[in-house]
């Protein structure tokens, strides 16, 4: 082989793997490193945005218009006013645009006391001791949430996407729309997870446990045009903002975010 068939070949060889997506490469490059502890990744064909926690570095963070005189703001204004790295959804509200629809309790304060009986999973964070993970997605179909409740300060029920044997447990529908849902993987990370494309979320969920992520189980919070993820650390900045599945803005005209009453938000742990 001449030295011109060589560079050719090694010049096809370094455009495919410079352009092709990211879900070729092994898992460890699929993260792009922020600070200790804190990683982003992008699945570009798919428009599927992730921020993985390490909750040995991290701190979960509830922020509750209940609790602050039911002022509601944008994901980037939590963040900005409580100092705040990444905030999403806490969850889907009722009409009242103030109350989680399921369960939901932040230290001494109740936003929401009724357990809903057809949401299947709660987000588990701020543990009382260390007999417990730092955060879990309780699924009340595998594990004893009588037991589990006191053992956290805080509790967010939601529709459950993905069983404790992950397995997608959402029925097939034809709606679609943008998703921003909360992850665990296996090794106990917490991930922020939205996509910028329009699925149904069974669609949705066959995507992520098809992703090389080690997800563990999962958590819907929001969807549509208040489904929202903020991210600002590092230099790094991004909004996602959602939409309905007939939103005219998909054709490029900028989404304005829309004021949420509740959001998970992340901050990093004194060392």
């Amino acid at each position: 082989m001449n030295w011109r068939m060589s560079l050719f070949l090694l010049l096809i060889v370094s455009f495919w793997v410079s352009f092709s997506p990211p879900s070729i490469f092994p898992q460890d490059e699929l993260w792009k490193r922020i600070d200790e502890g804190l990683f982003l990744s992008e699945f570009t064909s798919q428009k599927i945005s992730l921020v993985r926690i390490d909750p040995k570095y991290y701190s979960f963070k509830l922020l509750c218009a209940s609790e602050r005189n039911r002022v509601r703001m944008t994901a980037r204004q939590w963040c900005q006013k409580q100092d705040l790295i990444s905030a999403i959804n806490a969850g889907m509200f009722q009409t009242d645009g103030i109350t989680n629809v399921g369960y939901m309790k932040n230290f001494n304060h109740i936003n929401s006391p009724r357990l809903n009986t057809k949401y299947k999973a709660v987000l588990a964070f701020n543990p009382v001791d260390a007999t417990v993970p730092e955060i879990q997605i309780i699924d009340l179909k595998c594990h004893d949430f009588e037991r589990l409740k006191d053992k956290y300060q805080t509790l967010i029920q939601g529709i459950r996407m993905i069983s404790c044997r992950q397995e997608n447990v959402w029925e097939k529908q034809d709606k679609m729309w943008n998703i921003a849902a909360f992850g665990l993987d296996k090794g106990g990370n917490g991930l922020f997870m939205f996509t910028e494309s329009r699925y149904s979320v069974h669609d949705f969920i066959n995507i992520l446990l098809s992703l090389p992520i080690s997800l563990y189980n999962a958590m819907y919070l929001e969807g549509g045009p208040e489904a929202t993820l903020y991210f600002s650390k590092m230099g790094v900045e991004f909004e996602k903002i959602g939409g309905h599945d007939t939103d005219l803005n998909a054709d490029g005209f900028p989404r304005i975010a829309r004021t949420l009453p509740n959001v998970i938000g992340i901050v990093k742990k004194s060392r």
